[in-house]
């Protein structure tokens, strides 16, 4: 593709399976990827764990939110606790 050539801008994927059916069809190199930004942990070895007690009703929310997004609920809250951590200068 020419440098010259407008490139298209990425779809809004919101589940697991749009991005592994968009992936699997695209030819990425026709969009502009300039804005993407990776996922700082959650392609890391899942080394350590947690056990924590909440409230029913917040493990119910955390769970549909996850379910509306299209991904596991412990994924969701792991996205979260980064989403938290990288908003805050440390």
């Amino acid at each position: 593709m020419s440098s010259r050539a407008k490139l298209k801008a990425l779809p809004r994927i919101k589940t697991d399976g749009e991005a592994e059916a968009f992936t699997a069809e695209a030819d990425l190199s026709e969009y502009d990827l300039s804005g993407f930004v990776s996922p700082r942990f959650e392609f890391q070895a899942k080394s350590e764990q947690v056990n924590m007690r909440m409230p029913k009703g917040l493990l119910d929310a955390v769970k549909a939110a996850a379910e509306r997004r299209g991904v596991p609920y412990q994924r969701f809250i792991r996205e979260t606790l980064e989403r938290a951590v990288a908003s805050r200068k440390l």
